[in-house]
């Protein structure tokens, strides 16, 4: 690992997300340290997401929520972010029975991604989970003390593929899933 100095780091606003500006060098790939920078820090924390599929009718279960940076609703797997102290697959159960209304036993990780790395240090846990219609305990939604207005969305596998063929989903969360899901369904 190259070697990194933090020259001063100092917050500039402390809210839902935290921004942090820092002053840092960096080694650079001939070994020298460079010059200082400054680099703005969008600090979100770890955050989770699970792809659930229904097997026995080849239903993949998504969500379509309002969101405030692109003006639009946008179709996503479901997310959220750990509590303090939860687990991330923890997080993910609760996450799809409060957005979805399924419950969740088992979570396969599918991997761990930085989505946007050049400006936050948000780390997507990504899992899988098989769900039946039995297991809906409830209709999501989510939780109204967040202020959240989910749509569940379940969409038949040539649906989703023709949506990614399409270039119809604009979440790299969900993108990377769906393509995962796909190649592990070949198809």
């Amino acid at each position: 690992m190259k070697k990194v100095e933090i020259h001063q780091r100092r917050r500039l606003l402390d809210d839902f997300f935290r921004i942090d500006e820092l002053t840092l060098s960096h080694e650079l790939l001939d070994g020298r340290m460079s010059r200082p920078l400054r680099r703005l820090v969008l600090e979100r924390g770890d955050a989770v997401a699970v792809l659930l599929y229904r097997p026995a009718d080849q239903r993949v279960v998504l969500v379509r929520q309002f969101r405030a940076p692109i003006g639009d609703w946008l179709l996503e797997v479901v997310a959220g972010i750990p509590e303090p102290g939860e687990e991330p697959a923890a997080a993910g159960r609760r996450e799809a029975l409060e957005e979805t209304g399924y419950q969740v036993e088992a979570l396969a990780p599918i991997g761990a991604i930085f989505t946007t790395p050049g400006g936050s240090s948000e780390l997507i846990h990504l899992y899988y989970a098989q769900v039946e219609e039995g297991r809906r305990l409830a209709p999501g939604g989510g939780c109204v003390e967040e202020d959240e207005d989910i749509e569940v969305v379940e969409l038949g596998l040539e649906e989703v593929w023709a949506l990614l063929d399409q270039g119809r989903i604009g979440d790299a969360k969900t993108l990377i899933a769906l393509n995962w899901l796909r190649r592990r369904l070949g198809g």
